[in-house]
């Protein structure tokens, strides 16, 4: 019989899918410490803290951002790539700005007074979460 008669059975409806998937969670919590992490000191030194905002903290803010955005993405592909991104980027933030206080350190002969500040912990934190979440979502079947 044919469906326009009502006599058939009704199609099987699609699979709902939802916003949410299996990194999103781990994805807000990174997201929202890598945005945490730009608004405390990014390095102390002994005559002043240097907040995030005048370094890399709008950058963190951002990845923070890009990262909150794609936890609410429903597409894996593409939170996957919203997860890897800011956890680059972060990363690469926070291991160039190690090695500035190496070589900073290294030529004014000054170890342990440039030290890196409570911001640069909490974007390493969020950085691996996000790792984490990735890896959740690419072995998510």
């Amino acid at each position: 019989m044919s469906a326009s008669n009502g006599s058939a059975a009704p199609a099987a409806p699609a699979a709902r899918r939802g916003i949410l998937h299996a990194g999103s969670f781990r994805m807000i919590g990174g997201g929202l410490l890598l945005i945490i992490g730009a608004f405390t000191p990014w390095l102390y030194t002994p005559v002043l803290n240097m907040p995030a905002m005048q370094g890399p903290g709008l950058w963190l803010l951002c990845a923070g951002v890009l990262a909150i955005a794609g936890a609410l993405l429903p597409y894996r592909l593409v939170a996957l790539a919203h997860a890897l991104v800011p956890a680059a980027a972060g990363g690469a933030m926070v291991v160039g700005q190690l090695g500035l206080i190496a070589y900073h350190s290294t030529v004014s002969d000054t170890w342990g007074t440039i030290l890196p500040g409570v911001s640069m912990v909490i974007a390493c934190a969020g950085v691996a979460i996000l790792l984490s979440a990735a890896r959740r979502m690419y072995n998510a079947s």
